[in-house]
């Protein structure tokens, strides 16, 4: 006998939240006093007794070894180390108290967060995701962008995407998809000069490169003295050379016509789609043992907003894979770079 649909579970209710602000003890009174210059106000406004206020005030004082305030018959006045103290303490609580505003807000919202390097964020990530944004308005995104490597056992992170060599840093992940490095420009340079034909043609050109690839191992791999020495041209000297921090300013330099990059396949297959930019003699790409990879954190993986988001991800690679190529890693190191 066939079975009928089961109707699923309504969740259960949400708790009510909480208005009130949290409590930071006497720093809340203080605040509170210093802003009314009141004992009574600063009471009525903290639903306590006047003689609760005055004794949180007297052990802040203590605490500190020095009088807030002057008291009057009537009022009371800042001393010099009282308004030394609002200064700091005034802006710090609001942080405080907009922090927790912000954290009730999202109280029972689906989110997704994620951690990767400012390149791949800005060139290949940020790019694609008005998709996913279209197809799941109620997941909200974040994007963590800094080259530092963050633990998704502990951090407030979902997932991390990485550029590494296949090793112990990226164990459990998955592949995306590996990268050639191809030699780009702008079309608008290559119509204000002779295309280059072969490897020795660069010297008439400036080479945009990054600043920091000879002085780190794993960057090497992008270097174009490693691509001169595949290409047989171990001695070239080019016009110029221009140096970035950043995988995305060497592109944009290049799209601008200031040069040649050697540029990561993955992050510019748009840009030559588009014509934006052209690859200077294709059959002269070099394969790179890098990889783009997906880590999900284990606190996070089981969570419906994560699967939809990794679904789109691996889909999204998919095309990338499509568009570049994509080749096997070489092998190389067990270690990783962000």
């Amino acid at each position: 006998m066939a079975q009928l649909p089961t109707t699923p579970a309504a969740s259960p209710p949400r708790p009510a939240l909480r208005t009130r602000p949290v409590g930071l003890g006497h720093w809340r009174a203080f605040l509170a006093v210093a802003e009314q210059l009141n004992f009574r106000a600063a009471a009525e406004a903290l639903s306590l007794t006047q003689s609760a206020v005055s004794r949180q005030i007297q052990a802040l004082e203590d605490e500190i070894g020095l009088p807030l305030f002057l008291r009057h018959t009537r009022a009371v006045e800042l001393t010099g180390a009282g308004a030394q103290l609002l200064a700091s303490c005034a802006p710090a609580i609001e942080r405080i108290d907009a922090a927790v505003r912000l954290a009730r807000q999202n109280a029972g919202r689906k989110s997704v967060a994620i951690t990767t390097w400012a390149s791949f964020a800005s060139m290949w990530l940020i790019p694609r995701m008005e998709e996913f944004q279209r197809d799941h308005p109620d997941i909200d995104i974040r994007i963590d962008a800094s080259d530092g490597q963050i633990d998704l056992e502990t951090a407030d992170v979902d997932l991390a995407l990485r550029y590494s060599l296949p090793g112990p840093r990226v164990q459990g992940g998955v592949r995306l998809f590996g990268e050639q490095l191809a030699v780009v420009a702008s079309p608008w340079l290559l119509k204000a000069m002779p295309a280059p034909k072969q490897p020795s043609d660069l010297e008439r050109f400036t080479l945009i490169e990054a600043g920091d690839v000879h002085r780190t191992a794993y960057l090497e791999w992008l270097s174009w003295r490693r691509w001169f020495g595949a290409q047989g041209c171990g001695q070239l000297q080019p016009k110029r050379w221009l140096y970035f921090n950043y995988a995305h300013q060497i592109v944009q330099a290049a799209l601008s016509g200031q040069g040649l990059a050697l540029a990561r396949m993955p992050l510019i297959a748009d840009a030559l789609a588009s014509g934006d930019l052209v690859e200077v003699m294709p059959g002269h790409r070099i394969d790179s043992p890098l990889a783009y990879w997906l880590l999900i954190g284990p606190r996070s993986r089981k969570r419906p907003e994560i699967e939809d988001f990794c679904a789109w991800l691996a889909r999204e690679a998919a095309r990338t894979r499509a568009a570049i190529g994509d080749v096997a890693d070489a092998p190389a190191a067990p270690d990783a770079i962000e």
